[in-house]
């Protein structure tokens, strides 16, 4: 891609879903040509009348620049990429560079690598942190990993979709990084009901102390962030305990591995596996917070606080 303006890049898109439809609009926003693929080609309806292309098959978008896939799963991604019609499988053509943002293994990322290379293809590999409300608020985070090169061509087109990325290294370590993420995210939501739950118990609500604790050095983008649902009990979910519990299994199978000793994860990932066993699957993991209280004995009640969530809505 060189000099060329990113409104000259040919950018496809796999996978417009929730996030992946956000991420497109923000591409659109800019000015960028885009065409999509979905499964359910309605879900792709609204990009469209927004300016997107939209094909058939993903091997439709196998002339484009540069692909970005955002798919459910490690069979989807396969699917999407060397499956029939899949991007790869083009006859004439392939893409100047795959970017991966799903959440799959390193196992079936190294095997599209693979893939990929043999058509000529570079592939990063480009999990995100964040959920559509944060891509509207433009935060959205990139770990990158593969190709140093080709992270430097499209780094510009990703800085489109967020506050930016970090390029981690070569190969698969990307989606480490993405469960190390993970496992933090866990650890930090249950220390924070821990802490919450001991001021409600000693006699605060959990609206002042969470405005005490946000406006210290202490506080984070993300305990603002999930301020008001432990505040107001609003569990709609953004990442439910099962992922959840998912990430820290692959984490802490990481961590053997590695031999990297991680005690807390570990007492933190009984925790979830009880929240989940205890019915919590649907909600958000911040329910989390509904199993602590049950454990200190207290039944706790929605505050019906306005609370900021640092995000701007």
């Amino acid at each position: 891609m060189g000099a060329r303006p990113m409104t000259a890049v040919r950018i496809g898109w796999i996978g417009t879903g929730r996030m992946g439809a956000a991420l497109v609009a923000r591409l659109l926003d800019a000015g960028c040509d885009v065409a999509v693929y979905n499964r359910t080609a309605a879900k792709a309806q609204p990009l469209a009348e927004r300016g997107a292309e939209v094909v058939a098959r993903p091997a439709d978008l196998a002339d484009r620049d540069v692909v970005f896939v955002m798919v459910a799963a490690s069979a989807d991604l396969e699917e999407v990429t060397s499956g029939d019609g899949g991007v790869l499988t083009a006859p004439d053509h392939a893409p100047g560079v795959l970017v991966d943002s799903s959440t799959v293994s390193v196992e079936a990322s190294a095997a599209v690598r693979a893939e990929a290379a043999e058509r000529g293809t570079e592939f990063l590999a480009a999990p995100v942190s964040g959920n559509p409300k944060v891509v509207a608020a433009g935060q959205l985070t990139f770990a990158v990993s593969g190709p140093r090169t080709a992270y430097d061509r499209v780094e510009p087109l990703i800085a489109l979709l967020g506050r930016g990325s970090t390029y981690v290294g070569d190969g698969e370590v990307a989606r480490l990084v993405k469960i190390c993420h993970n496992v933090l995210l866990g650890v930090v939501t249950q220390c924070l009901a821990e802490i919450t739950v001991l001021a409600e118990k000693g006699g605060t609500s959990r609206a002042a102390f969470l405005e005490f604790l946000n406006d210290s050095v202490l506080g984070s983008t993300f305990t603002r962030y999930k301020s008001p649902a432990f505040v107001n009990l609003d569990f709609a979910p953004t990442f439910t305990m099962p992922l959840l519990r998912k990430d820290f299994d692959l984490g802490l199978d990481a961590a053997r591995e590695l031999e990297a000793p991680m005690p807390v994860a570990s007492a933190a990932a009984q925790l979830v596996a009880s929240a989940v066993g205890a019915g919590h699957v649907d909600e958000d993991f911040a329910a989390l917070l509904l199993e602590q209280a049950r454990r200190a004995g207290i039944a706790l009640e929605p505050e019906d606080v306005a609370v900021d969530d640092g995000l701007g809505s």
